[in-house]
């Protein structure tokens, strides 16, 4: 199953078969002090270099979410996409739950944009499916629904299928959903990594769609994060995921590395690209 997203310029393809594709989560202002000020003011030359910088680093589509203090994102978020779109090119993951941003951002975004996200809720549903099929956009399903998050594999899973059917009712194939089986702290539950992992194979299992993930929530609380964060990461790929929402300057060789090792990367091709980038003197 291959859900393909296109920009401007570049398009993507998200499948099973092929390397994982990388989100670039960094333009978010949650626990980014200076972005948050320059989205304050419409700063969107620090939005732009952001975006770039992403790009450099490996990312294929970028996510742009400007739900800040102070800003008024019916109105920042379209420019903000426009920044972003018009400077990289690439796939755009729209990121709001701004019931008027969301529509504005598809408008000017162009090419065949991601949604971040739907989930469960009866409100959710209804209020972004029918923007995913206007706009030909493909979208997130996060596996949480009115009564919270699951705290079982066969719980999320279930809310997934709900996602997945209420997408088709709507004229939206399977191929155009990624669902998200959620990383929660293990800080907070040292299972809830391995729920998650659970609940990836369950739903590649059951259901064949694609699968992306936030990952780095899943250290959040605890020392040394990007190291573990990486390590999630491989596991995830391994275990089915195949799109991560991720800071790609700290996190791409973790996915190189666990695309070559379950078999995602012919030839070696991305890894040794990435080796050359990473050891220019070599």
């Amino acid at each position: 199953m291959e859900t393909k997203l296109a920009g401007r310029k570049v398009e993507a393809t998200i499948s099973p078969e092929l390397p994982t594709v990388i989100i670039g989560e960094r333009i978010n202002p949650t626990g980014k002090r200076k972005l948050a000020e320059a989205l304050q003011v419409g700063d969107m030359e620090y939005v732009r270099q952001l975006a770039i910088a992403q790009v450099e680093s490996g990312a294929q589509v970028i996510d742009v979410n400007v739900g800040a203090a102070g800003v008024d994102e019916e109105n920042l978020l379209p420019r903000a996409v426009e920044a972003v779109a018009s400077i990289t090119g690439l796939p755009i993951s729209i990121d709001t739950p701004h019931e008027k941003a969301l529509p504005a951002a598809l408008k000017v975004c162009g090419g065949k944009p991601l949604i971040n996200s739907v989930n469960g809720e009866e409100a959710s549903l209804e209020r972004v499916l029918p923007l995913v099929k206007e706009f030909e956009a493909s979208v997130i399903g996060l596996t949480m629904d009115d009564d919270g998050i699951p705290d079982t594999a066969e719980g999320r899973l279930r809310v997934a299928e709900r996602i997945v059917e209420r997408a088709a009712k709507n004229g939206i194939g399977p191929e155009r959903i990624l669902i998200d089986c959620l990383a929660l702290t293990v800080a907070a539950d040292h299972r809830a990594g391995l729920i998650t992992l659970q609940s990836i194979r369950l739903v590649r299992e059951k259901l064949g769609v694609n699968l992306a993930l936030g990952a780095s929530n899943v250290s959040h609380g605890l020392p040394d994060r990007e190291l573990l964060n990486n390590y999630f990461v491989a596991l995830t790929i391994a275990a089915g995921v195949n799109c991560l929402i991720i800071d790609p300057a700290k996190a791409r060789g973790a996915v190189v590395i666990a695309d070559l090792l379950t078999g995602r990367d012919e030839w070696s091709q991305n890894y040794l690209a990435y080796y050359r980038t990473t050891h220019p003197d070599s």
